[in-house]
């Protein structure tokens, strides 16, 4: 008989306040197919229109782990050797080249639940005649491994519970 490993749970909270709109619901064939894995997508609630970061929101890790691919628009942090979450910032947000993005993480830092990542300009990017929603993937998760907390339509506040991953 041979002893089996088994993963911890993992909650991945909201990065961004918002309302959660279904994964298969997002306008881009990778997302919607769930190609890159299993989550939901948080259309960012209106920020703040007045002050000195007026219209800024600001992005907090969703779980504990290293960066790994930080890009003004995108990120992804390694949970443990096989989990990995994506938090992806609008769509066709790359096209931008990091306008309206500021990055306050590098890439390989470890970061901690709730630790600002980066902000940007949800109105900028509107503007521009993007899509804002932001995509939250478990990436290469299987739909029996993800447990969504929420369901489309549900507000959502920034470091809610947003799914479990076993």
């Amino acid at each position: 008989m041979t002893a089996r490993a088994h993963r911890s749970m993992v909650e991945v909270t909201a990065p961004l306040a918002g309302t959660i709109v279904a994964l298969e619901d997002v306008p881009d064939p990778v997302f919607a197919g769930s190609v890159v894995g299993r989550g939901l997508a948080i259309l960012p609630a209106e920020p703040e229109t007045v002050g000195p970061d007026a219209g800024r929101v600001v992005v907090v890790a969703p779980c504990a782990g290293r960066l790994r691919g930080v890009y003004p628009h995108a990120l992804m942090i390694q949970i443990d050797g096989n989990r990995a979450v994506l938090v992806h910032l609008g769509l066709d947000t790359a096209q931008l080249d990091g306008d309206g993005f500021d990055v306050a993480a590098r890439e390989g830092e470890w970061v901690v639940e709730g630790q600002p990542l980066l902000a940007w300009s949800p109105a900028m990017v509107r503007a521009g005649g993007r899509s804002t929603l932001c995509p939250l993937v478990a990436i290469r998760a299987t739909e029996t491994e993800v447990v969504q907390l929420l369901e489309p339509g549900d507000r959502v506040a920034e470091g809610q519970g947003m799914l479990l991953w076993s």
